[in-house]
Order: C-alpha cells, then sequence, then structure tokens
C-alpha cells in the first residue's frame, strides 16, 4: 500500500524517533509499504517520520541512480535503529539535495564523505560500519529525518531566507507533486 508523504510542517518530521524491537507491530507489511511507497515517489531513501511513524526506520534504493553509479547496481537495503556514530571531517563533499517532504525544493549541502553507523537489518542482526561515497551523503540524509532534522537545516542563514516563501507555501498545502501526501492542517 501506498502511504502518504508528510510534508515540512508536519511535527513529526521534527520529532526525535525511537529505536523499535523485533517484536514491532506488523514491521513487515510496514517496511513492505515503505518500498512500494519510495517506488511510487520514485525517491532514492524513506525515513518512517516522512510516513508519520517516530520509529527508527529507513529503507534506500540506490539502483535507480545505478546507470550514473554502476557500484549501486542492486542495492537496497532496510536499515533499523540506524545511529550514527561518527563523522570524519576530514573530507567533505557539497551537493544538491531534494527532499520528498519538501517537493521542489533543492539545495547544496556540504556532508562528510564518510561516517561511521550502527544499525540492524531487517533480521535484527547488527551491522557496525564505515561508509563512504554516496551512500554515506544518502545515509546522512534518511538519518537526520530520525534526529528530527531535514536537509534545510545544513544550509546557510541566507540561502533559508531565499527559500522562505517556499517553505511557507508547503506548510500552506500550495505545492504540487506526483505521489500521495498528508499536507499540514491548519
Amino acid at each position: 500500500m501506498v502511504l502518504p508523504i508528510y510534508i515540512y510542517g508536519q511535527p513529526v518530521l521534527r520529532k526525535v524517533a525511537e529505536d523499535i524491537t523485533p517484536d514491532y507491530p506488523e514491521l513487515k507489511p510496514l517496511i513492505d509499504d515503505m518500498w512500494e511507497t519510495l517506488a511510487q515517489s520514485e525517491g532514492i531513501g524513506l525515513a518512517a517520520p516522512q510516513v508519520g511513524l517516530p520509529i527508527r526506520l529507513v529503507v534506500i534504493d540506490l539502483d535507480a541512480i545505478s546507470d550514473d553509479l554502476p557500484q549501486y547496481k542492486g542495492f537496497k537495503q532496510v536499515y533499523i535503529n540506524a545511529h550514527i556514530i561518527e563523522r570524519d571531517d576530514t573530507a567533505t563533499d557539497s551537493s544538491e539535495e531534494g527532499c520528498l517532504s519538501l517537493p521542489a525544493i533543492h539545495e547544496k549541502v556540504v556532508r562528510p564523505t564518510r561516517i561511521h553507523v550502527q544499525w540492524t537489518d531487517e533480521q535484527f542482526q547488527p551491522h557496525d560500519e564505515w561508509v563512504e561515497g554516496y551512500l554515506a551523503r544518502v545515509m546522512q540524509h534518511e538519518f537526520d529525518h530520525l534526529d528530527g532534522h531535514i536537509f534545510i537545516d545544513h544550509i546557510s542563514p541566507l540561502r533559508r531566507q531565499l527559500i522562505k516563501s517556499k517553505l511557507k507555501a508547503l506548510t500552506l498545502g500550495r505545492y504540487r507533486c506526483a505521489y500521495k501526501t498528508k499536507p499540514v492542517r491548519r
């Protein structure tokens, strides 16, 4: 089932998400729904807060960009209870980011190119690894959602001021996108 994506201004997007246990109700169907929602919205990552749930669950599908980055051919991964342990700030990269929760807004964001993450997979097997490159950027973007942050939190005050009217429009429900959304109710 395709779930509605919560739009900027929804309180759940600013909450710190909670870790879950293997007995979380309907976890497998939720993961399936998140995959379906991600595919329908043509995104590459989706965090549970973006579908209204303040839990530490993310799905990432980089297969869609494998024409440009062949190392991600077939890459699809579920991240449960994901946490960034450390950011290696010795090398950073500035790239444009967008977000399904902020339709039509794209800004350059500087992020470390290497991070240390801990997470569990769908079988609740633990993983502890250093991740580099584009996957590190996507993880930082998606895992930010788990900590109540959005990519625009990483842009300069001047850039934020310049997109202020666009952000206001989102909170008022004045936007268009090709996927199912849940705008802010005022």
